[in-house]
């Protein structure tokens, strides 16, 4: 099986067709206002016109109102609706698209029983615990041992993925695909990742490494 790959966070076009380039199944745009990846629909309208053929538009979202879900869809043709907040399925199902439910691996987490309140979702994102006010996009890995071996929907594995781990994380989990936000940012000269900007040669080695994991 061919591990699916997204690239969230996208903020520009350049960046977009970056990732199509060098083959990402899906790109992500963040219409949550407390990211720092945030855009708005006229901006990820643009982006989204930008885009070759086959590539899977999705919108994330955390604890929206559903007006805010709405106009974003009046905007933007979204093939795939995130959830990163505690939306109870009857909101995320509401939409009349497929969608992500997002769950943080944390402690006292069932995986099990939290996914289950989501079994009509096209698949459930694992991400790391909230940090710094932010519910993903953090960088920050968890232990992937503590992934039920047998969950409901496809897995979506995401949380603190980068070029060097990615290869690593597909092989032990073996999700349906897993999600990069700001392991393929670009870095400042002091090393930190520029929020939103992504480096086309780290979504390029980010890619090459999933698909050498899956021979």
């Amino acid at each position: 099986m061919r591990t699916r790959v997204k690239i969230c966070g996208i903020t520009r076009a350049e960046d977009g067709l970056a990732a199509a380039r060098a083959g990402a199944d899906a790109i992500g745009f963040v219409f949550w206002s407390g990211s720092p990846r945030v855009v708005d629909p006229a901006k990820a309208r643009a982006i989204a016109a930008s885009m070759p053929p086959f590539v899977t538009l999705v919108g994330l979202f955390v604890d929206p109102p559903p007006d805010d879900v709405r106009a974003a869809l009046a905007a933007v043709s979204l093939d795939l609706l995130q959830f990163h907040g505690a939306e109870p399925a009857a909101l995320c199902r509401s939409f009349g698209r497929p969608y992500l439910k997002a769950l943080a691996v944390a402690d006292g987490v069932d995986l099990l029983e939290s996914a289950q309140a989501y079994g009509d979702a096209a698949g459930i994102l694992l991400d790391a615990p909230p940090a710094g006010g932010l519910p993903g996009g953090t960088g920050r890995r968890f232990d992937w041992s503590r992934i039920p071996p047998r969950l409901p929907r496809p897995v979506v594995l995401s949380g603190g993925l980068d070029p060097g781990n990615v290869a690593e994380a597909i092989r032990r989990v073996r999700p349906w695909a897993v999600d990069v936000s700001s392991g393929v940012e670009a870095r400042a000269a002091d090393g930190k990742a520029l929020k939103g900007i992504k480096d086309p040669a780290r979504i390029a080695a980010f890619i090459e490494e999933a698909r050498h994991a899956d021979v």
